[in-house]
């Protein structure tokens, strides 16, 4: 008691908890009120500290809102002691511990408080089973969520309607979607108003297996829906491809639309490659008043990323700071992945300067961003930095800083530190790590020992192993060994386009036409199709995309008469046209005519005709670049006096005065 008579008071306390001497005459209502107003952990301990001393600790009720208050300020652990030392454990005690944990996601710990409140005795009531339910549901565990359903009817409680629409959403999860219809075919409320949740429920479960039509028809059938119904349905559609059908509902919605339905359409559409159609969406959702919360801006900045929109992401940029959206970790990552993908690192690095919330994947962002800009040097001191702070490295940061020193050339390093990997900081390696390491191997030609390694893997090397190795030997016109990986990718995805295409550049670049039309024709008796080639950039926030031989644009003309200007002028400089990337058997002129159509070549015209000089020309492509448009657009950079970055699927090169930053090493 001497202890507990020594508590002082913060003054910040005191506004809410009367001095020491007053709760004289406090009973079970005033420290009920009391705890219910409750700022923090600390002011609910200073309560509880009084309750001791009025010997009140044996009130149930008191107690239990106590651990319910406990949960609230996140001190669960707290509540537990307090649930702990409580004596006559009770169903109201259990309901609200069962509930606290699953709050604070400890859901395991959940389901075990249940399992020990059916072992004392204590029946479990209408309101133990939802949450219970609703951890089995986090977890995903099919077979407690059976044992959990066959108490519910051992109670009688099937047919309460917050247990049954946990019980649909638990099968929902599971993906027993089947047993969550059945569920809600013989509930007695389905048809009526207030049932819309469980409807909700159920059409989301056909939506996650794909049962778009049963969805649909659950929809139309619906006594009454409110905008959760259309929100669930239209993310459904979005998530199996249904664009048009997701977008003429949001149309249908006119008074009902949200903030969750724009985020559900934006999101959807960036995620179905329509990434223009997710950033138009989302300024006409601003012009339109409706604030962006933050993962309506996350799926926008996204978009960007994705296409190199940088104007539309320092819109949104704007948008966020004018709002004063709170700079969350998924926020933040979100800007600084955009910025690093968009070709302004500099940019990245100011936003992740500014950033008070950091957590391992926003170092991991910005050690990638230095790494693909071919800043080695800074991605290391970036993962030391991030280290020095108490953060562990995980296999998304190591391969970070595999990847810049494989761009480098930095072999040795690269070596030491997939090493550590497991010796420092007991990260296993994944195939990725070890196709980093083959990649850094035969970037710098030292094929022999990248056999050796593929040969020590404990994993079996797959498509990407033998990938990474003949790219490698293709940069290097190693023949022989570029034709025995080439082999390995058509035995392991015999349909996959990229095993075909290896092996026909091979024996392209070794002048064995024959060879090649006997791939070629392989891959047209079995089906296969190459993915095709594109190239965008982004003017007045409009993005443009270009494919090879491309004749759909507005500004054709002018695209091509450019093109040609820029190719007789680099010629006049000294560049000449690489033909051994034309992979068919031409002559030299037809060569060139073909090398002249790529999309990163018509993108770059378009980029000089509709940009004023001095304006940085940055433009996207979703494969590698070909070594003569690479070329290029070094002399072009040094005509022009104009600075061109380009990102491929591999790295960003940036084009200045006749030198690109990957010092030709890639």
């Amino acid at each position: 008691m001497k202890v507990i008579n020594k508590l002082k008071f913060p003054k910040k306390s005191l506004k809410i908890i009367n001095p020491i001497p007053h709760f004289e005459n406090f009973n079970e209502p005033h420290f009920i009120s009391l705890i219910h107003s409750s700022k923090n952990s600390l002011q609910l301990q200073q309560i509880h500290a009084q309750i001791i001393r009025k010997n009140l600790s044996s009130n149930s009720r008191i107690v239990t809102q106590l651990i319910s208050s406990a949960s609230l300020h996140k001190s669960i652990n707290y509540g537990l002691s307090i649930f702990n030392c409580f004596l006559d454990k009770n169903v109201f005690l259990f309901n609200v511990l069962i509930r606290g944990l699953k709050e604070n996601s400890l859901f395991e710990k959940s389901i075990l408080y249940f399992r020990k409140m059916v072992k004392m005795g204590v029946r479990p009531d209408k309101l133990t089973y939802p949450f219970v339910l609703k951890s089995v549901t986090a977890l995903g565990e099919k077979g407690v969520g059976g044992g959990v359903h066959c108490g519910v009817l051992k109670v009688g409680l099937e047919y309460d309607t917050f247990v049954r629409v946990c019980l649909v959403e638990l099968y929902v999860k599971v993906e027993l979607v089947d047993f969550a219809l059945q569920l809600f075919d013989e509930s007695p409320e389905r048809n009526k108003v207030e049932s819309v949740i469980l409807w909700n429920v159920v059409i989301n479960g056909c939506c996650k297996i794909g049962r778009m039509s049963k969805a649909l028809a659950l929809f139309e059938e619906m006594p009454e829906r409110n905008v959760g119904s259309w929100n669930t349905l239209i993310s459904g559609l979005l998530r199996n491809g249904e664009v048009d059908k997701a977008m003429e509902l949001f149309d249908e919605m006119t008074n009902e639309k949200n903030v969750v339905s724009w985020t559900c359409m934006i999101h959807g559409l960036m995620l179905n490659g329509l990434h223009q159609k997710a950033l138009d969406l989302f300024f006409k959702m601003v012009e339109e008043g409706v604030k962006p919360n933050g993962l309506t801006v996350v799926a926008a900045l996204s978009a960007c990323a994705k296409t190199g929109a940088l104007e539309a992401g320092k819109k949104i940029h704007d948008n966020i700071m004018n709002n004063g959206l709170h700079l969350n970790a998924a926020v933040g990552n979100a800007l600084l992945d955009m910025y690093a993908k968009c070709g302004y690192i500099e940019s990245a690095s100011l936003v992740f300067s500014g950033l008070k919330e950091k957590d391992i994947r926003t170092w991991s962002i910005m050690i990638w961003g230095w790494a693909i800009h071919g800043h080695v040097d800074k991605a290391l001191r970036c993962f030391e930095q991030m280290r020095l702070t108490g953060i562990k490295p995980d296999g998304v940061s190591v391969l970070a800083v595999l990847t810049g020193c494989s761009h480098a050339g930095r072999v040795d390093q690269g070596l030491q530190i997939f090493d550590s990997m497991q010796r420092e900081c007991s990260i296993e390696p994944t195939m990725k790590h070890y196709a980093a390491v083959v990649d850094l191997l035969g970037r710098a030609g030292r094929f022999d020992e990248a056999l050796k390694f593929i040969a020590s893997m404990p994993l079996e090397p797959d498509y990407v192993i033998w990938g990474a190795l003949f790219s490698a030997c293709r940069a290097h016109k190693n023949i022989e060994m570029a034709k025995v990986a080439s082999e390995k990718l058509l035995q392991l995805e015999p349909k996959h386009a990229g095993g075909y295409v290896f092996l026909s550049n091979v024996y392209a670049g070794a002048g064995r036409w024959d060879d090649v039309e006997r791939v070629r024709s392989s891959m047209k008796s079995k089906n296969v199709e190459k993915d095709p080639g594109w190239s965008s950039m982004e003017v007045d926030g409009q993005l443009h995309t270009f494919v090879a031989g491309d004749s759909a644009h507005t500004r054709k003309q002018e695209i091509y008469l450019k093109l040609e200007e820029i190719i007789t002028g680099a010629k006049q400089q000294g560049y000449m046209p690489e033909t051994e990337w034309v992979l068919h058997n031409i002559d030299e002129e037809e060569k060139e005519g073909a090398l002249g159509s790529h999309s990163e070549k018509l993108a770059l015209a378009f980029g000089l005709i509709s940009t004023g000089p001095g304006v940085i020309i940055m433009i996207v492509k979703n494969l590698r670049v070909c070594g003569d448009c690479h070329s290029l657009m070094k002399y072009v950079s040094r005509m022009s006096q104009r600075v061109i970055v380009l990102r491929d699927i591999k790295r960003f090169h940036h084009f200045k005065d006749g030198v690109c930053s990957c010092k030709d090493y890639w």
